[in-house]
């Protein structure tokens, strides 16, 4: 490229996300897999609470916008992992965390 040569095409421009936006979609609902969410971390907090889901008996997938394998290091939201168990133990899976997690609190649905 020469200089004073105007540029031939435009860049795609990438929004950055907004602070009242949420990092990731909510994902309450769960998907077309059957999962549903049970807590939103760090990628160090997700691994030892999938840890322990396992160790009881319910599988845990990880969602991310992130490719931790790649960028170990985060700031803030943007290393934000969801965890998703399958939707037919997400009663027992929040009462667990419940139990074991400061501020996790219980959905009334959910309380006995």
């Amino acid at each position: 490229m020469l200089v004073g040569t105007p540029m031939r095409g435009k860049g795609k421009i990438i929004p950055f996300r907004r602070h009242d936006e949420p990092a990731l979609p909510p994902a309450d609902s769960g998907d077309e897999r059957g999962l549903a969410e049970v807590h939103r971390c760090d990628q160090a907090e997700a691994v030892v609470v999938k840890g322990l889901l396992e160790t009881e008996g319910i599988p845990t997938l990880f969602q991310s916008r992130f490719t931790h394998s790649v960028h170990p290091f985060s700031v803030g939201a943007q290393g934000e992992v969801v965890i998703l168990v399958p939707r037919a133990e997400v009663a027992r899976a929040r009462r667990l965390l419940a139990r074991v997690l400061p501020g996790e609190e219980l959905p009334e649905s959910e309380r006995s």
